[in-house]
């Protein structure tokens, strides 16, 4: 019987348990198998304990919108655009600030 992928993330997560990188694969595959609590149990682990590594910020409020919490997703892409800023990671800012931008303005109207 093939190990899913979601198994083997698992496993190695297991073997890595502090591994970021591995904990945004299990959150980004348990979004893709539609396990929103599962998925975000993981991207707010990461701001926990991995909170400079930029990538989930902007699934992380994708999430928080998805889910209608769109003050949460505003304050997470506000957080990562900081986190972004200080690693000087232009391309992960200028994506941040124009969902920020996009979920701000649709607020207000």
């Amino acid at each position: 019987m093939p190990i899913n992928r979601l198994e083997k993330l698992l496993e190695f997560a297991t073997a890595e348990p502090n591994d970021a990188f591995l904990k945004y694969a299990l959150a980004t595959e348990y979004l893709r198998l539609n396990e929103t609590d599962k998925a975000l149990e993981y991207y707010l682990n990461l701001t926990k304990n991995h909170p400079n590594y930029v990538g989930t910020y902007y699934h992380l409020g994708k999430l928080y919108e998805t889910l209608n919490q769109k003050p949460a997703a505003l304050e997470v892409y506000q957080t990562g655009m900081n986190v972004a800023r200080n690693a000087k990671d232009q391309h992960a800012l200028n994506e941040l600030m124009g969902v920020f931008n996009m979920l701000r303005d649709e607020m207000e109207e």
